[in-house]
């Protein structure tokens, strides 16, 4: 007789007002003989200390269950970073709320599919902000990313005598960025030394 592989749960609410007791209940009641939980809102697998936890200690064989893919990932591509993280230790994912079975030949095909999805996902989220962009220079508020600084001007100021205080001041610019400037300038070029309070 083959004994049941281990499940461990994991119950997750965004906000610490919310109650995780029906999601554990739930976990147990699936043979869930450990539940982790987290009360997070983490986007990304990186601010959920218990999920990464899990994922680093999971076993072959071994099943990660949530009652719903919601209260796993938050997104189409942390969902798909960790089933592969579950694949590569060869366990599996399972939901009790949702049809989410990776040990199965469905589940698998199912999870091939959020692959399919996630692309198609990426892909529109582009068409929109390229429409977006494109939408704002017609009506002329689009501005794009913020200028370069032009390194040549600071240099020019300092060349002209202005002080490294008085040039950031002038061009709103940190101190650094002009002392940057004036270590590129060549030697002996006409540089307002400033003298430190």
């Amino acid at each position: 007789m083959n004994k049941p592989s281990p499940k461990i749960g994991y119950a997750r609410t965004s906000t610490v007002d919310q109650n995780l007791d029906a999601q554990i209940e739930a976990l147990m009641a699936a043979g869930c003989g450990m539940v982790r939980q987290e009360q997070r809102s983490g986007a990304t697998l990186e601010g959920r200390p218990e999920l990464r936890t899990i994922l680093d200690f999971i076993h072959p064989g071994e099943t990660l269950v949530v009652t719903r893919i919601d209260r796993l990932a938050r997104s189409m591509q942390d969902l798909q970073t960790i089933v592969a993280r579950l694949k590569q230790k060869g366990a599996h994912l399972a939901a009790t709320e949702q049809p989410v079975d990776t040990s199965t030949a469905a589940g698998k095909a199912f999870f091939d599919m959020l692959g399919v999805f996630a692309e198609f996902e990426t892909n529109l989220r582009r068409e929109r902000q390229a429409e977006g962009i494109n939408a704002a220079k017609r009506k002329g508020v689009y501005r794009g990313r913020p200028p370069k600084i032009d390194m040549k001007a600071v240099q020019a100021k300092l060349g002209a005598g202005l002080s490294p205080t008085e040039v950031a001041r002038e061009m709103g610019i940190s101190r650094g960025t002009v002392y940057k400037a004036k270590a590129q300038m060549p030697r002996g070029a006409n540089v307002h030394k400033e003298v430190e309070k």
